[in-house]
């Protein structure tokens, strides 16, 4: 238990001639200060709000209606990005692994200046959808085995910076491991 003890000394003072009134010792209790003060931290704790971070809050597509508003994905608004064990980035245009070119993570003239362009190319060179509607550029993330997880970041900083609406991240395909092994070229290569 806490307590404070103050019991007086002995009669060494001026005053040593006379009868002397005895001091009686006060004990104070600080065990339900203590209980009280671990009770109002706990409290305010509990209450306080905690700043979420904002750098990275990811918006989850919405499930889509229509299965064929699903599966009515254009070859002109796909952007393919291939992230190697190396730090690199590898990028094509379309479904098909063709023209894989190598760029770099490095602000506007890396991999955002793709991507923006692409965002700004597909509403107006890509024919309507089904429906009748403007098509957005889809971009596919895939990364190597052996690609760092702070790349991972990267590219989902870029999709965030360029305000990238659809993306996704996928395993990639044994093709485009080839190529990207064999510098961007594709090579035949047998499924």
């Amino acid at each position: 238990m806490a307590d404070i003890d103050t019991s007086g000394g002995g009669g060494h003072g001026k005053h040593s001639g006379g009868p002397r009134a005895k001091k009686m010792s006060t004990r104070v209790d600080l065990t339900p200060m203590v209980d009280l003060a671990f009770l109002l931290i706990s409290f305010f704790m509990l209450t306080t709000t905690l700043n979420k971070p904002k750098a990275m809050e990811l918006n989850m597509p919405k499930p889509v209606d229509n299965k064929e508003d699903a599966q009515d994905v254009g070859e002109c608004q796909v952007l393919n990005i291939v992230i190697d064990t190396l730090d690199a980035v590898w990028y094509y245009e379309g479904l098909q692994v063709a023209g894989l070119q190598k760029t770099s993570f490095s602000g506007e003239s890396g991999i955002r200046k793709q991507i923006l362009k692409m965002i700004k190319k597909v509403p107006n060179e890509c024919p309507l959808t089904k429906k009748g509607n403007k098509r957005d550029a889809i971009v596919l993330i895939k990364l190597m085995e052996g690609a760092r997880y702070k790349n991972m970041v990267d590219i989902l900083d870029e999709m965030d910076i360029t305000d990238c609406k659809i993306y996704a991240i996928q395993e990639p395909d044994p093709i485009e491991i080839e190529a990207v092994k064999n510098g961007g070229t594709v090579a035949t290569f047998a499924k």
